[in-house]
């Protein structure tokens, strides 16, 4: 079931804790705050189940808070940015809908 959608441009930036190419985009701090003072179901690590949308992609997955600041943060699969012809630093347009 569908919950409240989002879209926002965002950079897509490495997370340099792995050795693994672990490409990410940051959701704005509004709508970080927006989306965790709503209720939702109850998941690890503070994370939120969404659907994500990308260009002509779209995916299930989970946003987590990043510890920096407590933005959300979504990871962006290798195959999306092949497809989608997206790679690190460039700026795309990125759709969260929360799952309820």
């Amino acid at each position: 079931m569908a919950g409240i959608r989002y879209e926002f441009e965002a950079e897509l930036w490495r997370w340099e804790a792995r050795r693994d190419l672990w490409v990410f985009a940051r959701l704005p701090q509004d709508v970080s705050e927006e989306i965790h003072d709503r209720p939702h179901p109850p998941a690890g690590f503070g994370s939120v189940k969404v659907m994500v949308t990308l260009g002509g992609s779209r995916w299930s997955t989970s946003i987590f808070p990043e510890s920096a600041d407590g933005a959300y943060i979504v990871a962006i699969k290798g195959s999306v940015r092949t497809k989608e012809g997206v790679g690190l630093g460039d700026v795309v347009r990125v759709g969260i809908e929360t799952m309820l």
